[in-house]
């Protein structure tokens, strides 16, 4: 039996259950960043995402509506290992300065896929004719943007250089201990 040729609504649609299933696992996922993130502003910046995240959920949904289809999510392996990945990095920097910079390491890294996602949904959109659905798309990818830009403001303005800082202190406070180690042993 011939498998049936499948065409870019087809890829349209995948695309789109791939988004919907990455956006409710961002939405369980970004919590955990929250809370594990030090600098105040980059909490708020990630807290104002996740209430972006659930309307964007919301959009996704009036996006299956305007095409006739169930809201409906299929696996995507892609956002699940960044979302574990970003675990792991929380584990290994939580509750240090470099750990906020892990936190917006993760988050660039989940942005970027959303950008590339969405960008390309609403072009097969426009292509297909279904303005609306390009335009709520488009709508979704300016906030996903949006957020890329904030984050890189975050890390640039401050968080690396406290992180590099952090590594500076850390590296002073061992040879202090080396020297005085030193100073023991010639007594």
């Amino acid at each position: 039996m011939a498998q049936q040729e499948k065409g870019l609504a087809d890829l349209l649609e995948h695309g789109l259950k791939d988004i919907y299933y990455a956006e409710k696992a961002i939405y369980k996922a970004l919590p955990k960043m929250i809370e594990g993130a030090s600098d105040e502003e980059l909490r708020d910046a990630i807290s104002s995402h996740r209430d972006e995240t659930e309307g964007q959920i919301e959009t996704l949904e009036r996006v299956f509506e305007a095409m006739d289809k169930k809201p409906s999510g299929e696996k995507c392996d892609a956002i699940d290992g960044i979302l574990k990945e970003a675990d792991s990095l929380l584990k290994d920097f939580g509750g240090t300065a470099a750990g906020d910079a892990a936190i917006i390491f993760a988050s660039q890294a989940v942005e970027h896929y959303e950008i590339t996602r969405y960008g390309s949904l609403r072009t097969y959109a426009e292509l297909l004719g279904l303005d609306d659905v390009a335009e709520m798309l488009n709508e979704i990818l300016e906030q996903e943007v949006a957020a890329d830009e904030t984050l890189s403001d975050l890390a640039e303005d401050r968080i690396n250089e406290d992180a590099v800082g952090e590594s500076d202190e850390e590296e002073a406070d061992e040879d202090e201990d080396e020297d005085e180690d030193e100073d023991k042993d010639a007594q």
